[in-house]
């Protein structure tokens, strides 16, 4: 019998009517498919947060100024930002890492300093990055994960946090999704209407400026943060892994979108946390054929919709590996 039939067999003879913990099932088959075995274990869960500044936010396409990418990491590294509160409450060991902020910080345990440089480049201009940088953040970003998993870590999410950085995810989305760019734009950070229409203005302009991208490392290179490819990089090297692969809001999966051009079979390993507010993350689920696990109306980023969404991915590994079955309980089973 296929390890596949024996993960249905064994979820369909527990103590339950078939099918009657719903989203918990399939994920339980699925953790158990990636992990090849009948009893998949959660070792060492991660969550790392890239941090990096984009020169599209001089533009004025986002409600904070650029100086607050530096002041969250600050906030990440003294523990009061949200993914600090979710990860101390389910026990999911957090990293920061600097791929590009504009400021430097002070070496410190939970930091990684990975600097790509000091911010990427207005995109409305030239290519947010060279072609050097973009081969650097990718190799960073891998580097990272694969120190990860040699500590034993088999399940990882990945967080951001860079001020302009939904615009860059749009521009991802647009070109790779060939939408246009008024079903991929929102609001980001929380923008005003009439800042609303100028981002969409502005957005335009830079597509008009970069025609005829069709390469996703490309497409990548041109319009993605430090934070983002060092993301995608490690995404990959997760894949490689063969670790489980935590998806949070709107700019992880753009980056994701990214690493699935690359790599098609990695949605495999792909659990998505949650479905954002973000105007046009409903549409890159969509595209990807992705059931997210959560409704929340959270548009954060950080990694939160991953560290949230924890606790339910460790239940669906705990039923299949605790429960009772029909047999060992003496219960009897609902007729046929």
């Amino acid at each position: 019998m296929e390890l596949a039939d024996k993960l249905r067999q064994k979820i369909d003879n527990k103590t339950k009517p078939l099918g009657a913990l719903g989203k918990l099932e399939k994920l339980a088959f699925q953790v158990g498919r990636v992990q090849n075995t009948l009893s998949p274990t959660l070792q060492n869960p991660t969550i790392v947060v890239f941090a990096g500044d984009h020169g599209i936010a001089q533009a004025g396409v986002s409600a904070y100024p650029q100086e607050v990418t530096y002041q969250m990491v600050l906030n990440f590294l003294r523990g009061g930002a949200a993914i600090n509160v979710f990860c101390r409450q389910n026990h999911l060991a957090l990293h920061i890492v600097d791929a590009g902020v504009k400021q430097d910080f002070q070496p410190q345990n939970n930091l990684i300093i990975a600097k790509a440089g000091y911010g990427t480049r207005n995109f409305l201009h030239k290519k947010a990055m060279s072609k050097q940088e973009l081969d650097f953040c990718l190799a960073k970003g891998a580097e990272i994960v694969k120190k990860i998993a040699e500590n034993g870590c088999n399940v990882i999410g990945f967080g951001e946090m860079g001020i302009g950085n939904t615009s860059a995810a749009s521009m991802l989305m647009s070109y790779l999704c060939n939408l246009p760019l008024e079903k991929c734009v929102g609001k980001g950070t929380g923008v005003s209407e009439e800042r609303f229409l100028q981002k969409i203005q502005v957005l335009q302009k830079a597509q008009n400026l970069h025609q005829n991208l069709s390469e996703p490392l490309d497409i990548l290179q041109t319009f993605a943060g430090f934070e983002m490819v060092q993301m995608c990089g490690a995404m990959l090297e997760a894949y490689r892994q063969n670790m489980l692969i935590l998806v949070d809001g709107f700019i992880a999966t753009s980056v994701f979108l990214v690493a699935k051009f690359l790599e098609p079979t990695i949605q495999q390993n792909a659990i998505f946390c949650h479905q954002s507010s973000e105007a046009g993350h409903k549409l890159m689920l969509d595209f990807l054929q992705a059931e997210p696990l959560l409704h929340l109306d959270m548009r954060l980023g950080e990694g939160t919709g991953c560290a949230v969404a924890f606790p339910i991915i460790q239940s669906a590994v705990n039923f299949l590996n605790e429960m009772a079955s029909f047999e060992s309980a003496g219960v009897s089973k609902q007729e046929a």
